[in-house]
């Protein structure tokens, strides 16, 4: 019985296999509960004692070598089977792709883009670096003018003549520079003004202006115009515009949009009035034409500025404007179904 027993240990050492199912036979057959070593327990019993001893210890050598074999086998198959998987079966199914996310200041900033590219605006870029003459002087701003206050600039310690913008008026100043009209532009960009950081301001926040210059433009054309826009951002036509102050332009005005009182969030925004501001405009002033070297005597136009950030925290409630700089994936991840 003993010799048997060790021909099975030769068999258990020379068995090998790539197939799961063979190794499962071979489980089956050794360590199974019919198997042969519990046949071989089975048999102790009969065994003369002088015998029992080197019988047991046979038993256990057959069964260490078949459990040995048994995990040896699989462990390889495993490997296979991760190797295979680099590339593995290319007809297989895809691993699904995440979906990224637009950030809501883009999202805003395309559609506004896409509302005037309709009614014939391009898009004008130019430097946040940006000096005095393009940003202030230019635009009826002339040094020590008090209206400078209105904004607190961020300059270039080396150079006092250098600062980052603090709107995108110093792009329209570039293009009327280098066009002559008519001209139909829009200035998106980051603008920089030196605020104190809070959930309504902040330091750096982006802006859309538009310029339109032509002959006989008049203040009816802006107000057709600003209609349109605020019909196609938020499908509201009803507008105001508050006369107002502004170096650049003359005469000036803030612009209302009535959002309306059908919601606790409208009583709040709009302060229970139900009218929102959304930006200034106003007529070109002649003076910022000559700067530019546009007669203005022949030609005459108006610009708008609105804020992108404000726009963005209206149509999608977001009441903190930290969030839209944080880069916070979990604030990202919502606007994943936007396009």
């Amino acid at each position: 019985m003993i010799d048997k027993i060790k021909e099975h240990i030769a068999e258990v050492e020379k068995f090998t296999t790539k197939a799961k199912e063979d190794i499962e036979n071979f489980r089956i057959k050794y360590l199974g509960k019919k198997g042969l070593l519990n046949e071989f327990f089975a048999e102790f019993k009969n065994v003369p004692n002088e015998q029992k001893k080197e019988f047991g210890q046979t038993i256990n050598q057959l069964k260490t070598a078949a459990q040995e074999k048994v995990n040896a086998l699989k462990e390889a198959l495993e490997n296979s089977a991760e190797e295979k998987g680099k590339y593995g079966d290319l007809t297989r199914p895809a691993q699904p792709i995440e979906i990224g996310a637009r950030h809501p200041i883009s999202i805003v900033k395309n559609q506004i883009t896409d509302i005037f590219a309709r009614i014939g605006f391009n898009v004008s870029e130019g430097p946040e670096i940006e000096d005095d003459w393009h940003n202030f002087t230019a635009l009826n701003l002339p040094e020590y003018h008090p209206a400078r206050d209105m904004q607190d600039t961020f300059f270039i310690q080396t150079n006092p003549d250098i600062l980052l913008r603090t709107h995108t008026s110093s792009v329209q100043v570039r293009y009327m520079e280098n066009n002559q009209p008519p001209i139909r532009t829009i200035s998106p960009g980051r603008v920089y003004r030196n605020e104190a950081i809070s959930a309504r301001s902040h330091c750096f926040f982006h802006q859309i202006e538009g310029l339109y210059i032509d002959k006989e433009v008049s203040f009816a054309d802006l107000k057709q115009t600003l209609q349109h826009f605020t019909k196609e951002m938020f499908g509201k036509s009803k507008i105001r515009l508050r006369p107002s102050y502004f170096p650049f332009t003359e005469p000036s005005a803030e612009i209302d949009v009535y959002w309306g009182l059908e919601t606790e969030t409208d009583y709040k925004i709009t302060k229970g009035t139900g009218w929102l501001e959304i930006g200034g405009c106003g007529m070109v002033d002649p003076n910022v034409l000559t700067n530019c070297g546009i007669d203005p005597e022949t030609y005459s136009g108006f610009a708008f500025g609105v804020g992108i950030d404000r726009i963005a925290m209206l149509l999608y409630q977001i009441g903190d404007i930290r969030l839209l700089s944080e880069n916070d994936v979990r604030f990202l991840e919502q606007f994943k179904s936007v396009l």
